[in-house]
């Protein structure tokens, strides 16, 4: 598979932003992936809700792209256990999922996300919404 968004990676003179990506499809997960490298942010993954907790708090990542839904605990969950935690409340968490009613949008900003990305993604958007929260 093969994005282009025009953007060309550069060796920058101050640290890249690290960016979670947690996300169950292995699809999704490469698409995701594909994306951080062309944009040029380093990324870390994982594909369930208890490695995403776990490594939120290892490596303290700038940004959290979360799947809302998970083979063991809810993305819901998993931005409600990081928002309570100290150690990775601040750290930004965007929803990326299929379900997107307002009942469920709603949702995802009670439980600390603040912004969302449905899926199938439009990639563009996806792009403008981690460079929103990025430098």
């Amino acid at each position: 598979m093969s994005v282009s968004f025009g953007v060309e990676s550069q060796v920058d003179n101050f640290k890249r932003e690290l960016v979670l990506a947690v996300e169950d499809s292995a699809d999704n997960l490469e698409l995701i992936i594909e994306v951080l490298e062309i944009i040029g942010f380093p990324f870390i993954a994982a594909t369930d809700g208890r490695t995403a907790i776990a490594m939120a708090q290892q490596h303290q990542p700038d940004l959290i792209l979360l799947d809302m839904l998970l083979p063991d605990i809810s993305g819901l969950e998993v931005a409600e256990r990081l928002k309570q935690d100290s150690q990775t409340a601040n750290i930004p968490i965007i929803a990326v999922t299929g379900m997107v009613t307002e009942e469920e949008k709603g949702q995802y900003l009670s439980a600390g996300c603040i912004d969302f990305v449905a899926k199938p993604y439009d990639l563009d958007l996806l792009v403008t919404v981690i460079k929103r929260y990025l430098s």
